[in-house]
């Protein structure tokens, strides 16, 4: 427990935490930090705030203690986090992408820019592995900006489609019905590939039957 009290945390609030913590932890998560709130006057259940390598997780005692309500957020949640010196402690923010900020005020200047610190190193790890994961080819979903005609440019043609793909090119114009197969066709392999959403299939589909 050492670990986590070299910015003056208190060593019995901190135990009672990391106890309850440690059994809410997920595989491969650990916890990198712990920030106690330290009022001027006496605090018997002061409010934390924990960091891991997957989340944020504040820690907020009700009832006089005896129950604790946790709130937490993953960090591809987070938007970011922010906080503000005052004249006893500061006020740790944290700014979720949807819903509205979770704040913890008397947290030790010192604990707040650790926290901050290691909040902001997560994010960055965050960030760089979903750059990872764009940079491994991953294909994003399509959105409803794709062109109603031209699917063909989004699919990646696999040995038994070439000849498919082919008769695509002897379809004559005078074949109204046959090009509209062909759309619809094309549009099954975008949604079987996972690359538009069940919704923009039957939205493209019922398009593409309206003009029958």
């Amino acid at each position: 427990m050492e670990q986590y009290l070299t910015d003056d945390q208190d060593p019995r609030t901190a135990e009672k935490v990391l106890g309850k913590l440690r059994d809410m932890l997920t595989s491969g998560e650990a916890i990198v930090y712990l920030a106690i709130q330290k009022k001027p006057a006496v605090t018997l259940i002061p409010d934390c705030i924990a960091v891991t390598n997957k989340r944020i997780i504040f820690c907020i005692p009700e009832n006089l203690g005896l129950t604790t309500n946790f709130k937490t957020f993953i960090w591809e949640d987070v938007k970011e986090v922010s906080f503000k010196e005052e004249f006893f402690g500061s006020k740790f923010i944290t700014i979720p992408q949807r819903g509205e900020n979770v704040s913890i005020d008397y947290i030790p200047k010192v604990q707040a820019r650790k926290l901050y610190q290691f909040c902001n190193e997560q994010l960055e790890k965050n960030k760089e592995m979903l750059r990872h994961q764009e940079s491994d080819g991953r294909k994003p979903l399509i959105s409803n900006a794709i062109p109603e005609d031209d699917y063909s440019s989004y699919i990646e043609i696999e040995d038994d489609e070439k000849p498919f793909a082919q008769a695509q090119n002897i379809v004559s114009p005078e074949q109204p019905e046959d090009e509209l197969t062909l759309k619809l066709k094309k549009l099954k392999i975008l949604y079987e590939k996972q690359l538009i959403t069940a919704e923009e299939y039957e939205s493209k589909k019922a398009d593409i039957l309206s003009q029958l």
